[in-house]
């Protein structure tokens, strides 16, 4: 996975994203019995979470790119160390 395929990736995660808001947003309907608005709010927690390792690996890459290093060594870091982050 290249730089490129790593922001086609972001890009189409954001555009779910995007839409789960909007759906997400809205409260749950009275027949709303299969939980249909619980899946889409976890389904957004899920699309947040790949974003930010998303994010992530672009930045190791590139920080590996700009000091001279491989950036096909950088890693997907798992969701727990990415979430924790300070920003």
């Amino acid at each position: 996975m290249d730089n490129q395929d790593i922001l086609d990736r972001i890009q189409v995660l954001v555009a779910e994203e995007h839409q789960l808001r909007e759906s997400a947003a809205a409260r749950p309907e009275p027949g709303d019995a299969d939980g249909a608005y619980e899946q889409r709010r976890a389904r957004l927690r899920r699309v947040e979470e790949d974003l930010d390792q998303c994010w992530d690996l672009l930045r190791q890459r590139r920080a590996k790119e700009a000091t001279g290093a491989d950036p096909g060594d950088a890693v997907a870091r798992p969701v727990k160390e990415v979430e924790g982050y300070r920003q």
